[in-house]
């Protein structure tokens, strides 16, 4: 063998080793896989599988391996980049109940992990209920608390794709029983891990979530006190949407008496309407299959829907 070739072949044999230590046990994953080894296709880079160990494996199939090294790091580090693992957080959960929560101040902090190549976004969130209220019961998001949290500080902290600032809202519901997970300390705001949402691949975009249906996977089960005053939206199929909490995110002046004629500050889709009742009975209200649906209004007011599916009802009865 020339001398020439002699180092070609060395060249190729360390790149090899390099991008197969680099790229072992990360492609192959649901985050970045499919992109990653078409990615490296475009670089003369081809994946395989190791037959003992399973484990990804990289062929250099043209020359200039040194080149191909530095080509397939560079396109890891991009694709890669648009990866983040949400904490584990639900490993622990217990269920947990909350009382006398109408009007009640929350907010929550969201941690945004996932593909962001693919879109494949999810969103752990943290709830402050029954925390951070020492100086006021009925409110668990003091302002000044509230302003400290800095969603850029906790992205690079966690390694995230994004962190959203989801509040200050109110509860509407009476009561909620559902499981809770991890608390967590956000720049001083004590939060507790309490489901995560699979994202809209529009998520982000303003009026994303405006009285479209959001598929939230959790575990709980809430209602509404006889007596209590509750806001509706009925979609054009006639499914009523109960109001779950307000948002001052769009009107950080609006106030629980407001919400009785929203319907005068809601810009309503044609078939939409807005209704306002006093429940002559508890309402309960909880998931089929352990899945809920969830909209907003264009205050993103958060509602949950009474719906069928699998021969099973998720409200008591429809409002």
């Amino acid at each position: 063998m020339k001398s020439n070739d002699r180092g070609e072949s060395q060249k190729r044999g360390t790149a090899h080793r390099v991008i197969q230590a680099l790229f072992s046990g990360v492609l192959g994953q649901a985050c970045g896989g499919s992109a990653l080894a078409n990615g490296l296709n475009g670089f003369g880079l081809s994946q395989t599988k190791g037959d003992d160990m399973n484990v990804a494996r990289i062929n250099i199939r043209l020359g200039g391996a040194t080149g191909k090294t530095l080509a397939a790091l560079a396109i890891v580090g991009s694709l890669l980049a648009g990866c983040a693992t949400l904490p584990d957080d639900s490993k622990e959960a217990k269920v947990m109940r909350f009382n006398n929560l109408n009007n009640y101040r929350f907010c929550e902090v969201w941690l945004i992990g996932g593909d962001a190549l693919t879109k494949d976004l999810s969103g752990a969130f943290y709830n402050t209920t029954d925390l951070n209220n020492k100086a006021n019961p009925r409110d668990s998001c003091p302002a000044d608390m509230w302003a400290k949290v800095d969603a850029e500080a906790l992205k690079n902290q966690y390694n995230l794709l994004g962190v959203f600032k989801n509040g200050p809202r109110y509860w509407m519901y009476d009561w909620i029983d559902l499981p809770v997970g991890t608390e967590r300390d956000f720049n001083g705001l004590q939060a507790r891990w309490m489901g995560v949402v699979h994202l809209p691949k529009d998520f982000g975009k303003p009026g994303s979530t405006f009285y479209k249906s959001t598929t939230v996977h959790r575990n709980s089960k809430q209602g509404y006190a006889k007596g209590q005053t509750v806001f509706i939206l009925d979609d054009p199929d006639g499914t009523p949407w109960v109001m779950q909490a307000s948002s001052l995110l769009v009107d950080p002046k609006l106030t629980y008496d407001d919400l009785k004629t929203l319907d005068k500050k809601l810009k309503l889709p044609p078939g939409w309407k807005y209704r306002v009742k006093v429940l002559d009975q508890d309402l309960g209200m909880g998931v089929i299959n352990g899945l809920a649906h969830v909209t907003q209004d264009d205050l993103e007011n958060t509602y949950n829907a009474c719906f069928e599916g699998d021969g099973k009802k998720n409200c008591s009865y429809q409002p």
